[in-house]
This record gives structure tokens, C-alpha cells and sequence, in this order.
């Protein structure tokens, strides 16, 4: 962990690089950031025209773009390419390369810096944690430290392959490797191990299933047990700049609201949310079918994570939504203001 001491949000703007930072969380930060009156740099292999600076990289190779990281004070690594797809052997080793491969660069390139950041976030999942079916208990969640790391789990009564439903786990493994093993002593290392952002933007899976209950389609999902882990996209950006503040915070941070909750009630809030009382339900049957029409996986939707942020809640984080209802409601109102 880095042992230089610096609290410099309250004297000075912060100069924040976010390596692949041009999708929809990468947007949010970058917006929530420039803000606040913090320079940010964007690392995009398409730089665009937005409010803060964009620079061409790769993912792949160091280049001019390295000079963005020297001197900075922050980086946010979210590089990766999205999992909304087909597991087939292509996307899984771009799925994989985005991330493993581009976390391993950026350690090689810290190494080279004179003056490196003083803290990397990397970008994780939640999807480590394993399928939690048989793991229902309040008392039971899971944590950072108690947080059973998945592989080889059973789901829907039989064992799936390693190259479907586990592959993302191995990813996530792979990938939080890949950062703790990069030699960064001069900077501080959290691993963000984030649940399903919710966003009013188009496209996010807050979008989607929004769509779904405004065509009567939004009722349970599966069985509807399976725990949904999740956060408001307001609360994401203020934790990034929480863990950004307190440096005595390293490691695997997972960020997610404290209250998942299961997909049969988490549907009917997103229902109240929307005036929309009834739903038809989608068994799980007619989910792996679906996903394999929309060229998707079924483990976006079927999957258990009861997730949550201990190590963020002992820091004396507050959340602005810590509860789902209210988070729907809100995303509701943000969605038709911006409509």
C-alpha cells in the first residue's frame, strides 16, 4: 500500500486518467469528476468530443499516451470489453485480453513512471462470488472476507461447463491477479468489485429491464430466488471518490448497495417504480432461450450474488440509495427528465 501521505481534493484539483474510460461507466466518472473541478484524461482507442480530454491508446501497447499517467494522481483502469454477448470461443478471448491484458500493461508502465500515481482503481466484478442458491441466510452475505470466491458451482440442479456460466469467474480471478501481482510500491491498489451499476442512460441493463416492465414483460425472472446485487450510478461515482479520499483503504473493495435483494422483488419495485402493477413472468427455460436469440447469456439474469460493501459500510461510507425502491424511483425520475 502506498505510504505517502496526501489529501488533496480539498486543496488542489486532481489530475484522474480512466484507461478505457469511453463506455458508460467510464462516461459517469469522467462527468461526476470534471464536475467537481478535477482534470480528467480519458484513454480511448475512438477519442470523442466530450467536456474532458480524450487520448488515443490501444489497450495493447505503451505509446505517447503513457504520459498521461506521469505525475497523475489517480487511475481508474476499466478497460474491458462488455460481457453482454455470446460466450463463443472469439468473444471470450476479447472478453478476457480486454481486461487481463490491458491490467498487465498498465502495471508494466506504472514500473517505467518517475512519479506514478498515487492510487490505481481497477475494475473487478461481483461476478467473483459465486452462485449463492443454498446461501439465503441475512446473516450470511456475501463480504470481502467471507465472500466465497465461485468455481465449478451447481446451477439449475446440474454442473455447468467452465467455458459458460464459470467463465466470467475465472475472468474475474484472472483479472484481480493480474493488478495485485504489477510491482506498484509507490502507488495504493484497489480492486473494485462492482455490482450491476444502475444508469438511466440507453443501453444500460437499468435500460433494458425498464423495457422490458414497460411492455408487460417485467415480471420474475427464473425463479425469481436469485439475489440481485446492485448500485445507483450516483452512488458508484461517490464511492470511487470515497476509496479515492481514503487511503487507508487497498485491496478488494466490493461496491454495491448493502441491500440486494431477490429478483422477485426486485422486479415488482422496478414494477411500482414504473405504474406498470403486473409483469409476465420469464422461467428460466425461456431466459436461456431468449439469450441465445439476442446473442447474450443467461447468467446476467439467472445468476445469485448477495453482495455486499462491509469494507465500505466499516469505513463510514453513507449511501444516497441504499435501498432499491427508492433507487428505482429515482431512476425513473431521471430517466423521464432527460426523455
Amino acid at each position: 500500500m502506498n505510504t505517502i501521505a496526501w489529501n488533496r481534493t480539498a486543496t488542489r484539483p486532481l489530475r484522474i486518467v480512466l484507461p478505457g474510460g469511453s463506455g458508460q461507466i467510464g462516461q459517469v466518472l469522467a462527468r461526476y469528476f470534471q464536475e467537481r473541478g478535477h482534470h480528467v484524461t480519458v484513454l480511448t482507442r475512438a477519442p470523442y468530443t466530450a467536456e474532458w480530454q480524450t487520448v488515443h491508446w490501444d489497450g495493447e501497447h505503451s505509446g505517447s499516451w503513457t504520459e498521461t499517467l506521469e505525475g497523475a494522481d489517480v487511475c481508474i483502469n476499466l478497460a474491458g470489453r462488455s460481457v453482454n454477448c455470446r460466450y463463443h470461443a472469439a468473444n471470450r478471448r476479447a472478453i478476457y485480453d480486454s481486461r487481463i491484458g490491458t491490467t498487465r500493461l498498465l502495471g508494466q508502465v506504472f514500473a517505467t513512471l518517475a512519479d506514478p500515481p498515487r492510487v490505481w482503481l481497477n475494475a473487478s466484478t461481483a461476478t467473483i462470488y459465486r452462485h449463492t442458491m443454498d446461501r439465503l441466510r441475512l446473516d450470511w452475505p456475501m463480504n470481502e472476507s467471507n465472500g466465497e470466491l465461485g468455481g465449478n458451482e451447481l446451477i439449475g440442479g446440474r454442473r455447468r461447463a467452465p467455458d459458460t456460466w464459470n467463465f466470467s469467474i475465472g475472468v474475474a480471478k484472472d483479472w484481480e491477479a493480474a493488478f495485485f501481482q504489477a510491482y506498484t510500491p509507490r502507488t495504493r491498489k484497489v480492486a473494485m468489485r462492482s455490482a450491476i451499476t444502475m444508469s438511466p442512460i440507453p443501453g444500460n441493463a437499468f435500460a433494458v429491464l425498464s423495457n422490458l416492465v414497460r411492455m408487460g414483460l417485467g415480471g420474475t425472472q427464473g425463479n425469481g430466488r436469485q439475489f440481485v446485487s446492485w448500485i445507483h450510478e450516483a452512488d458508484f461515482a461517490r464511492a470511487v471518490e470515497f476509496l479515492i479520499e481514503h487511503e487507508e483503504l487497498d485491496g478488494p473493495i466490493n461496491i454495491a448497495a448493502p441491500n440486494p435483494l431477490p429478483n422477485r422483488e426486485f422486479m415488482a419495485a422496478l414494477r411500482d417504480a414504473w405504474e406498470r402493477p403486473n409483469g409476465l413472468p420469464a422461467p428460466a427455460l425461456l431466459i436461456e432461450i431468449g439469450a441465445f436469440f439476442l446473442r447474450t447469456e443467461s447468467e446476467l439474469v439467472l445468476k445469485s450474488r448477495r453482495v455486499v460493501p462491509a469494507r465500505l459500510l466499516n469505513a463510514d461510507f453513507q449511501f444516497d440509495f441504499p435501498t432499491w425502491p427508492e433507487a428505482a424511483e429515482d431512476l425513473v425520475r431521471l430517466w423521464r427528465l432527460n426523455r
